[in-house]
């Protein structure tokens, strides 16, 4: 799978999650939480979907690793190669 197919799985369900908010203003390298003011059931709905997506066990004791933007996406490109 390809970082560019990844970015744009993982952009298309935060958009569903949080509709309002341009990726391209964000900062990339922050928390999640803050950055689309999404609560922690937002943030299960889109570990879960992501885990679908991709067919992936993303367990609990991943959630820290999956803080930023670009802390999801590295994630999502280790487990997904």
């Amino acid at each position: 799978m390809t970082e560019m197919s990844i970015d744009a799985a993982l952009a298309d369900e935060l958009h569903r999650i949080a509709p309002d908010i341009e990726l391209s203003e964000i900062d990339r390298t922050q928390d999640l939480r803050e950055e689309f003011d999404i609560d922690s059931m937002d943030f299960l709905t889109l570990v879960t979907a992501l885990g679908k997506r991709f067919d992936l066990d993303m367990p609990e004791a991943d959630y820290p690793k999956m803080q930023s933007y670009d802390a999801l996406l590295e994630y999502l490109r280790t487990r997904t190669s």
